[in-house]
């Protein structure tokens, strides 16, 4: 039996390089990182990261911002502008049919800061009633349904930094079911934290590059020492074909293939040979339907990190050889926004598509020799591309790769 095609038609984004999708896109274009000294890692070994600027929470959701943690805030923000844009009216709908898949990577850091600093000064009357509510990560996914009035099937998953990835697959296969009609997808996370910086530069995972922040993130390049912090939200609507074309709705473009695998191997280091990668690319490429030729271009994954930059490589040399598809890695612009990297590339991959063109990654020079890939660089590449791929890997050995394809 055939599977029903699977349409996006809205996008919502909340990062670094912007509050909506025609920001995020004309920062990416330009190549230039947003990385900038940080005064909430004041102190810190790495004490800066890629912030979102200009968010202002209390303007953007009233009096509601203040019961919501910044990984909340975003992912609310951001479905609301997905919601506008895919022309639909939240309400309106029939709610029970109305589903929300959101990825977060980890619960919120910067609330429990404050609540264990209060408990190791001997005050927990100063822990607030509403800590864990605001906190928990599943609430990213129950206020947007809150807000919007979405009463359809309604949680969180979790596969760290393939979280946003693995959220959008998992939506497409409650369309696929027909237990929903549409499902709004993606991820949320607020990753600048002091803990959650002094973890990744004690596992000496993050660039080191103090004095030039705005050179720190430099996927696939033979200088790359580690990843630059980032935070965000992007928020995706799927729809079955059919029902966006019955309401005559702005088909963005369509999720044609998901595979997902496991390495097994390690809780933070990547199989050495790519397999779970490997497994994870033929899934998606089998799923929708395409061979290795028919993808116009490539989001790796990209972290900037010496290890994962140079084992994804290999990984393409193996699936595509010689002459891979155009390659790009927003991480290099935007930083590492953990849970939500993957949402926000994959709507990212869905810009490229419909402008037939693909970013450039910042600050890349020169690449390792024993894995070559084509890396766009230095300004946007114009291509002719009906299908690209947008990878995602995360601790514990998660992989989840998406194919998107123009409508």
């Amino acid at each position: 039996m055939r599977q029903p095609d699977i349409a996006i038609t809205g996008l919502g984004l909340v990062t670094p390089a912007g509050h909506t999708a025609e920001a995020n896109w004309a920062t990416l274009c330009r190549g230039r990182s947003v990385a900038d000294a940080d005064p909430l890692l004041a102190g810190l070994p790495v004490d800066f990261s890629c912030r979102i600027a200009d968010f202002d929470a209390e303007a953007q959701l009233g009096r509601l911002a203040q019961r919501l943690d910044p990984f909340t805030q975003f992912a609310l923000v951001a479905a609301r502008h997905a919601v506008v844009d895919a022309g639909l009216e939240a309400r309106s709908w029939r709610g029970e049919r109305v589903g929300v898949v959101l990825g977060v990577g980890s619960t919120s850091m910067s609330t429990y800061e404050t609540l264990f600093s209060h408990l190791h000064a001997g005050n927990p009357e100063r822990v607030s009633p509403l800590a864990l509510p605001r906190s928990l990560p599943n609430m990213a996914a129950g206020e947007v349904a809150l807000d919007l009035g979405a009463q359809g099937p309604n949680f969180t998953v979790s596969t760290a930094c393939a979280s946003g990835a693995t959220a959008i697959g998992v939506a497409r296969d409650l369309l696929r079911s027909g237990v929903c009609d549409i499902v709004l997808t993606g991820g949320a996370e607020g990753a600048r934290t002091r803990i959650s910086a002094a973890c990744f530069a004690r596992m000496q995972a993050l660039s080191r590059r103090r004095d030039q922040p705005a050179l720190a993130s430099r996927p696939f390049d033979t200088a790359r020492d580690g990843f630059v912090l980032g935070e965000g939200a992007a928020v995706l609507v799927l729809e079955r074909l059919s029902g966006a074309r019955a309401r005559r709705a702005p088909v963005q473009a369509l999720l044609r293939g998901y595979g997902a695998s496991a390495d097994a191997h390690h809780p933070i280091s990547p199989h050495p040979e790519g397999r779970g990668v490997l497994q994870a690319i033929a899934a998606a490429l089998e799923d929708g339907g395409c061979r290795p030729n028919d993808i116009g271009h490539i989001n790796a994954h990209g972290t900037s990190t010496p290890r994962n930059d140079a084992l994804e490589a290999a990984a393409l040399r193996r699936v595509f050889g010689d002459r891979t598809p155009p390659v790009t890695a927003p991480k290099g612009v935007i930083g590492h926004s953990l849970g939500a990297a993957g949402a926000i590339e994959a709507a990212y991959t869905v810009l490229a598509l419909r402008h037939q063109k693909v970013p450039p990654v910042a600050n890349f020079q020169n690449q390792d020799t024993d894995h070559e890939i084509d890396i766009v660089a230095g300004e946007p590449r114009a291509v002719s591309a009906d299908a690209a791929l947008s990878f995602s890997f995360g601790f514990g050995g998660q992989n989840a790769v998406l194919l998107l394809t123009s409508p």
